[in-house]
């Protein structure tokens, strides 16, 4: 049997994260997801919301990586990956009705965690939510020690990586057509902001 991508930290929060989603992406409609990485959450959340047709995206370089999941699941609803570099002008696809995104945006560089959201802003109808899962800061401090940690080993592996913080989202979100409709707590320090395209 060939070995699967995985990822531990998939499996911890993917039960928590559905319990959310099923909360959020009521209706049908197709659910972007920006940076799908092992395609453990685009497997499990398609599964488990057949009325959605799950978009499973990821960069040029990482794009490789969720293809042999997406494949041996081949569930209906589960679309073809698309190459997506958030930085790009112009998105492989116009048109989404909700989105959601995973332990990126700490791993991003800021200037690509402003051009997701712009990119949504583009993609994404009025009304429409986007879920942006991982930990966060608040007014400059860590919500626990561990994070703390995890931020400052992000930093030592790359300078523009490092957990990102509620008072530099907000307006970033309100500058590209977004509120903050809820933010929940979840697992192991992480959180689940619900982003509501105006």
């Amino acid at each position: 049997m060939v070995s699967l991508p995985y990822s531990q930290a998939c499996e911890n929060n993917k039960q928590p994260i559905l319990a959310r989603l099923k909360e959020v992406f009521v209706g049908p409609g197709t659910a972007l997801e920006v940076g799908s990485g092992t395609g453990q959450h685009a497997v499990y959340f398609a599964a488990a919301l057949p009325h959605l047709t799950w978009q499973p995206s990821d960069h040029p370089a990482s794009i490789e990586t969720c293809r042999p999941r997406l494949a041996a699941a081949a569930l209906a609803n589960l679309a073809e990956p698309l190459v997506l570099d958030v930085a790009d002008t112009v998105w492989p696809l116009t048109q989404a009705d909700m989105a959601f995104s995973a332990n990126t945006a700490h791993i991003m560089s800021w200037n690509e965690v402003e051009a997701l959201f712009h990119g949504l802003g583009r993609v994404l109808s009025p009304g429409a939510p986007f879920c942006l899962y991982g930990p966060f800061s608040y007014g400059g401090r860590h919500t626990s020690g561990s994070n703390a940690d995890f931020d400052r080993s992000l930093r030592a592996r790359a300078a523009h990586m490092g957990l990102r913080d509620m008072d530099d989202l907000q307006p970033l979100a309100e500058d590209t057509g977004f509120y903050l409709e809820s933010d929940t707590a979840m697992p192991a320090n992480n959180r689940l902001l619900v982003w509501r395209r105006r």
